[in-house]
């Protein structure tokens, strides 16, 4: 608990929170302090819990946070009376319920946070069955649907994006860079281009310039085309000397070597080569399959917390024990026909076990025999001379030849075992299978004579009671040994308990005394505690008094300061005009007609005349507006007539114009015609 409590005030003294607690005055914190406190973590995790808890309602307080600690998957909400409990001790803020939950929330605030924040997306409205049977609200659902999934989908490649390594902002730097250099190599060219204008004939320097360069690039590619040329010729070389290295131990192979060893050889090979294709080979590939499918599907799965990955280790921790169950259930059954083959397969699975090491060794020899090769022509192609001739090094090759015939020897040692083994595995396959036919033979044998005896059955039972005894007497000999052992263990403790009487007996005589002692030093502590509590309480009121005092004290202070500083200003508003009196009576009072034309006095009443010669000027014409008025309304109004008549006279043309374009009536002779 303390581990706790100290845990709880390290995160809390850290950012964000800064609150500078120790553990006493964490501990002495008052039940809506440790709320307060909770609240506050919550805030951090998700910021629309932050929220005064003051200003809100105990029952949505607790509301709220038992939602949020669920949606978190606090683990201490499991049955319904955990729940009441764990609401009922958040409500009176219990040390014991608040405390966990605290120390829970810190561990884990990166992981909660973005806890946090996907539930805002992820999880589900639920809608009723029967508001569902609308299309409407249907069709809107499977829309939100589709946006959730979507919302997966982006958030999973956003955070692939952030774990790939790839940096926007490394990338706009190497982009400024590249930008910088850029504008340095321009501005290179201009000074360069700048430079070569002053020097006579320049556009034939620069011909032979651009002729040289491409002269010199001409040359480099044919150097280049050289050199290629030389390694491939070294490369065709190597591998001349290495087919000649080949066609002679071949031919010396066969010249110690007859069809039939050859054929035997080939057949040893044959067969390896057949095992690792057909056996060892496909249980690899299929081994790695399934690696590279669980991976993909851990791949698939969103990130695991702390919870889920202790679910998945209770999970396996049972798949064990069950398997264990089975294996003991298998072990006691001792079928009598098994017993008889085990020793055979122990062999075949010990000869199995040794043919697949011999079969890796095989491998790692082969793997190890192309390396040192590699090597060796690596080594052999690295020095060079300067006319690309081979610069032969004599120690190391001699080395290198000795370890791969001595890589040689162990390998064909090794694949003369294998093929011994081969022979003997076949060799006790045919031995277990000539057994096994042996054995039912004489089985059938033995239960027809039993049959023909009147006696079926009885080797079986008697096998079974041949094993029963067995098993009887152990038991009765481990019952024996058990019966003994404890007597011995009820004798070995009774004596025990005699030498700890007597060991405790004066430490007993000396708890009594100091148990007495302890009621005493008891009640003299609830005293000594009530008499604390009470001087307590008497400086907290006294303390509370002097808070009220100082606080008292002040805001007269500032209010005092407010009034001092007020009435500075004001004294310096009072001289600065007193100063101004002064500075224009003494213009008033001067003999110099142009200092008296600067007073003040002068300028204002310079002002006021000319406004009011405006203001006579706007009356009068605000008396002539109000006497034409009228006049001017009925002017604006036959105005307006004149406007609607022109209109009328425009729009009764425009139509004469239209029908006179459509046709033209002429009247003779008394007769109208129409030409159109």
């Amino acid at each position: 608990m303390s581990e706790q409590l100290k845990f709880i005030v390290e995160e809390l003294n850290k950012d964000p929170f800064k609150k500078n607690f120790n553990l006493i005055t964490f501990d002495s914190l008052e039940p809506m302090q440790l709320l307060q406190i909770l609240n506050d973590v919550l805030a951090e995790i998700d910021p629309k819990q932050a929220i005064d808890i003051r200003e809100e309602m105990p029952e949505q307080t607790i509301k709220r946070m038992c939602a949020l600690l669920r949606m978190l998957k606090y683990k201490s909400l499991g049955s319904l009376s955990d729940v009441s409990s764990f609401r009922q001790g958040l409500v009176t803020g219990s040390k014991p319920v608040v405390h966990p939950v605290l120390h829970w929330l810190l561990q884990r605030i990166p992981e909660l946070k973005k806890r946090a924040y996907l539930a805002r997306f992820l999880v589900k409205l639920e809608v009723p069955a029967e508001f569902l049977q609308d299309d409407v609200i249907t069709d809107t659902y499977n829309q939100y649907e589709d946006l959730v999934e979507s919302f997966k989908t982006y958030h999973k490649q956003c955070e692939q994006l952030r774990t790939s390594g790839f940096s926007t902002a490394e990338i706009r730097r190497d982009i400024s860079a590249m930008e910088d250099e850029k504008d340095q190599l321009i501005k290179r060219v201009e000074r360069l281009k700048k430079r070569v204008e002053s020097v006579p004939n320049h556009p034939r320097m620069l011909e032979q310039a651009r002729r040289l360069r491409v002269e010199k690039e001409r040359q480099e590619s044919l150097t280049q085309q050289k050199q290629e040329q030389k390694n491939q010729l070294f490369q065709a070389e190597q591998r001349l000397q290495r087919l000649q290295q080949q066609l002679k131990d071949l031919r010396q192979a066969a010249a110690n070597a007859n069809p039939e060893s050859l054929m035997k050889r080939l057949e040893e090979e044959m067969k390896i080569n057949s095992y690792m294709v057909s056996e060892k080979l496909p249980k690899e590939l299929e081994g790695m399959g399934r690696t590279v499918q669980y991976l993909q599907k851990v791949a698939s799965e969103p990130a695991l917390g702390q919870d889920d990955l202790q679910e998945l280790r209770d999970k396996i921790k049972e798949a064990d024990f069950q398997i264990n169950q089975l294996i003991e259930k298998k072990m006691m059954r001792n079928d009598p026909m098994d017993d008889k083959l085990t020793l055979y397969r122990q062999q075949a699975s010990i000869i199995v076990r040794k043919k697949e090491s011999k079969a890796e060794e095989l491998q790692e020899a082969r793997e190890e025999l192309a390396a040192a090769e590699r090597e060796l022509r690596q080594r052999s192609s690295q020095p060079k001379a300067s006319d690309g001739e081979e610069v032969v090094r004599g120690d190391e090759l001699k080395r290198l030849v000795v370890k791969i015939r001595s890589k040689r020897t162990v390998w064909q040692k090794k694949r003369q075992e294998m093929s011994e083994l081969k022979a003997e595995y076949g060799v006790l396959q045919r031995t277990e299978e000539i057994l096994k036919q042996r054995h039912e033979t004489i089985q059938q044998k033995l239960q027809t004579v039993e049959a023909e005896k009147g006696i079926s059955g009885y080797s079986t039972t008697q096998e079974e009671l041949e094993r029963v005894s067995a098993i009887k007497s152990e038991l009765d000999e481990k019952k024996g040994r058990t019966l003994d052992d404890m007597s011995e263990m009820v004798k070995a403790l009774n004596s025990m308990i005699v030498e700890k009487k007597s060991a405790l007996a004066p430490i007993i005589k000396e708890l009594r005394s100091l148990r007495q002692r302890c009621q005493d030093l008891s009640v003299e502590y609830e005293e000594k505690k009530k008499q604390y509590e009470r001087c307590a309480a008497g400086l907290e009121s006294n303390r509370s008094k002097l808070n009220q005092e100082v606080k008292a004290l002040r805001e007269e202070t500032e209010q005092e300061e407010n009034r001092y500083h007020y009435i500075n200003c004001m004294s310096e508003i009072v001289e600065m005009q007193i100063q101004r009196a002064t500075e224009e009576m003494k213009a008033y009072v001067s003999s110099d007609p142009l200092e008296r034309k600067k007073t003040f006095r002068d300028l204002y009443l310079k002002n006021i005349s000319e406004q009011e010669l405006l203001g006579k000027k706007l009356r009068e014409k605000q008396k002539t507006v109000r006497e034409n008025h009228a006049a001017n309304m009925e002017q604006m109004k036959m105005w307006l007539d004149l406007e609607q008549l022109m209109e009328c006279k425009k729009q009764c043309f425009i139509r004469a114009q239209s029908q006179t374009s459509i046709g033209r009536v002429i009247q003779e002779g008394g007769e109208d015609r129409l030409i159109l």
